[in-house]
Formats: C-alpha cells, sequence, structure tokens
C-alpha cells in the first residue's frame, strides 16, 4: 500500500502515531508531538493529514461517545479492553471467530465496512485506586 503523497507532515504523523505502541493518541497529542519534529505544522494538518491515512488504511480510527477520536496503527483485527474511569484502550491478542461471514450471510444487502469490538471494565490501577 503506497501512500499517496510522502510529505514531511504526512510522514511526522504517521511516525508519531506508530510510535505511541500501547498508547491510541488523539488529535491534540499527534499535534503535540508532531511539532516537536516539525515547528510549524497546524492542527488543521494533523486533522486532514489522520483522516487522509485513516482512508488510506494506515491508521484505525477508536470512537467512543463523548470521547476525542483516537489513533491506532495497527489495522490488524484485534480487540480492545477500555477503562470505563481513565478511558484507556488496550490492545489484546485474541482469535476472534468468523462471525463477519455469518453476518454478511444473514444480511446480504448490507455492506460492512467496519467492526469494532471492545470489551469494557476496570483496569489494573484504576481497580487498585478507586478513589
Amino acid at each position: 500500500m503506497g501512500m499517496k503523497r510522502l510529505t514531511k507532515q504526512r510522514k511526522a504523523v504517521l511516525e508519531v502515531v506508530q510510535s505511541a505502541r500501547g498508547h491510541h493518541p488523539d488529535a491534540a497529542w499527534v499535534y503535540a508531538e508532531v511539532r516537536k519534529k516539525v515547528p510549524s505544522i497546524s492542527l488543521g494538518t494533523v486533522y486532514r493529514t489522520l483522516e487522509a491515512l485513516t482512508k488510506e488504511g494506515y491508521l484505525v480510527p477508536l470512537s467512543r461517545p463523548g470521547e476525542a477520536v483516537r489513533y491506532e496503527a495497527n489495522p490488524d483485527g484485534h480487540l480492545h479492553l477500555v477503562c470505563r474511569k481513565c478511558n484507556r484502550f488496550f490492545d489484546i491478542v485474541h482469535p476472534l471467530p468468523d462471525l463477519l461471514s455469518e453476518v454478511r450471510a444473514k444480511y446480504p444487502g448490507f455492506e460492512i465496512d467496519h467492526v469494532q469490538v471492545e470489551y469494557e471494565g476496570l483496569c489494573p490501577t484504576c481497580r487498585e485506586n478507586p478513589a
């Protein structure tokens, strides 16, 4: 998969999200980190770049109601654990059943282009510090 235009800004945004292993950053965090490499970049450019990289399949957006969209650079199918207190996303690797084929067979007229599965609860840190 080739990037349409490998501009300095686009490369910096992608590298920042890719380097955020174990962290699912939002646009504001990405912007702050990219400015360390490209001080002249604007927040609007970061948003447009995140959108373009998402459309091109380099990034996966993670959205939850009432929160900023977060991004990850791991497009491989995996699940998430989400802490309902600190709102952190944790990647979990577990074999996924092929429910998608069953759903497509049952609803042949519906075009499915995204599946998001997440488990919600309390992470170990928030369980230990309930205050």
